[in-house]
């Protein structure tokens, strides 16, 4: 198989990914302690993980401040760059607002905290790099419902096949939507600018 037709098939089961998990946060929706729907999906939760600068973060340290969540990893040849680009463009609109942004590794057997941090430093300063071990990152992919899966490359080379979604969460952590940055910065910061 040549490469572009390599490239073909990895962005068409992203985008497979990125609709079956889009799917599942549209139809699974939050429970009250009635039992009765919210009509919100339950996505998220707490994580322990460690930050680009070393420092061990929880999901409480970004508490108070709407919060976008991207998942990907360093070695990402287009979406997660061009992702945290449409990001860091978002931010520059708000340049004073407290928000949040964090990319969070599919990828920890690569994406040390010292890889993240080189990485990061083409993007916004306030997008903050999440990595750890296996045990650490397993049940935060599970808790926001993201795809991934590794595809072998040549030689030691891989990638990683992975959902798109860039969640929108509130100042006390829950979910709010799947955040869209097929739009002009200045339309998405309005919107994150809503939710301070």
């Amino acid at each position: 198989m040549n490469r572009s037709a390599r490239f073909v098939l990895s962005a068409l089961i992203v985008l497979l990914g990125a609709a079956l998990v889009l799917g599942a946060v549209l139809l699974t929706p939050k429970q009250n302690p009635n039992g009765t729907s919210s009509g919100i999906p339950l996505i998220g939760g707490p994580f322990k993980l460690t930050a680009q600068d070393g420092r061990v973060v929880t999901d409480a340290d970004f508490k108070g401040a709407p919060m976008l969540v991207f998942f990907g990893y360093t070695h990402c040849p287009d979406v997660c760059p061009t992702t945290l680009f449409d990001i860091s463009q978002v931010l520059a609109k708000l340049p004073n607002a407290k928000v949040a942004a964090l990319f969070i590794t599919l990828d920890p057997e690569r994406d040390t905290p010292a890889m993240m941090k080189e990485y990061l430093s083409n993007f916004d300063p306030r997008i903050t790099g999440l990595s750890g071990d296996r045990a650490a990152l397993d049940p935060v992919l599970k808790a926001y419902r993201v795809y991934s899966r590794k595809v072998a490359g040549t030689g030691a080379d891989y990638t990683m096949d992975h959902s798109a979604i860039v969640y929108l969460m509130d100042k006390q952590g829950q979910f709010v939507a799947a955040f869209n940055l097929d739009r002009k910065p200045e339309d998405s910061a309005e919107q994150l600018k809503s939710y301070l």
